[in-house]
């Protein structure tokens, strides 16, 4: 995997930027950060608290997320100097968004004790896998995976009437642009310097992409289908923001992007794409 990856000093802009992307001051917590004492389930349909209670479960199996790149980029003497580098320059990254996820799920979870749906308690999961091989592929999957959790959390909001909700979910879709900014960062680095290599796999997992735990949370299609009668989602919504990072990395006219076609096939039940070298789609 060594020659597949960036390297650290090619990787270090997207983790600084990031990094800088909120200052301080910015910065929220579940504790301290919301007027927990208004929250109020009952201005909620069922199907709003519904959708609480998943994303709830959702945010919160952010352990088993967390620990799919501790596995694949590892920071110990299991690897090479090189690969260790890089490495652990996502390791900066890795625990900032770590951090914001565990938020994510701390802050869902006060909401739902504090407006009366009662304390959910820890979801114990099965073990979360991505059967990638591919560096690029992890970068790509989380793309549309933060994006489209981005949207759903700004449509969700515009239908709720708890303005406590409503100022939750209005922080977490701001941390999950942020999160979405950093993988686009990311791919777009990965097309720049491997150009036509990483082609196919970024291609692969959008044919082949589900939202994490649609595979091993029982029920997961009942409920997810119950949430997208509340507020509209559609995970494939997220393919446009992709669709744009791949737009702009054929747009450098790199010469390590070849042919007359990237023909990335993104596959989903409302979207399908293929891209040219001058940046238009057929």
């Amino acid at each position: 995997m060594t020659r597949q990856l960036l390297t650290a000093a090619q990787l270090s802009p997207a983790v600084d930027t990031y990094l800088a992307a909120t200052p301080p001051e910015r910065r929220w917590d579940a504790e301290h950060s919301f007027a927990w004492a208004a929250a109020d389930a009952d201005r909620l349909t069922d199907g709003q608290r519904s959708a609480v209670q998943f994303v709830t479960v959702i945010e919160d199996h952010l352990p088993g997320y967390f620990d799919v790149y501790h596995r694949h980029f590892p920071v110990d003497d299991t690897v090479d100097p090189e690969v260790f580098a890089h490495n652990r320059e996502l390791y900066h990254f890795t625990v900032r968004w770590a951090s914001e996820e565990d938020t994510h799920a701390r802050a869902l979870t006060r909401y739902q004790t504090a407006a009366g749906l009662g304390d959910p308690g820890p979801a114990i999961l099965p073990r979360f896998e991505l059967p990638y091989e591919h560096p690029v592929q992890f970068f790509a999957y989380a793309l549309v995976q933060e994006k489209a959790t981005q949207i759903y959390y700004q449509q969700l909001r515009a239908v709720v009437d708890d303005p406590v909700l409503r100022d939750v979910l209005t922080r977490l879709s701001r941390d999950e642009a942020r999160h979405f900014t950093f993988m686009a960062d990311v791919v777009t680095r990965y097309l720049q310097h491997h150009g036509d290599a990483v082609v196919e796999p970024i291609r692969d997992v959008v044919a082949g992409f589900r939202m994490p735990l649609a595979g091993t949370m029982r029920g997961y299609w009942r409920w997810a289908l119950k949430i997208a009668d509340t507020a509209r989602y559609d995970h494939t919504d997220a393919y446009d923001s992709l669709i744009k990072v791949l737009d702009r990395a054929v747009s450098t006219r790199s010469d390590r992007l070849d042919g007359d076609c990237f023909k990335i096939g993104v596959f989903g039940p409302t979207r399908r794409a293929g891209f040219r070298r001058d940046g238009h789609c057929e």
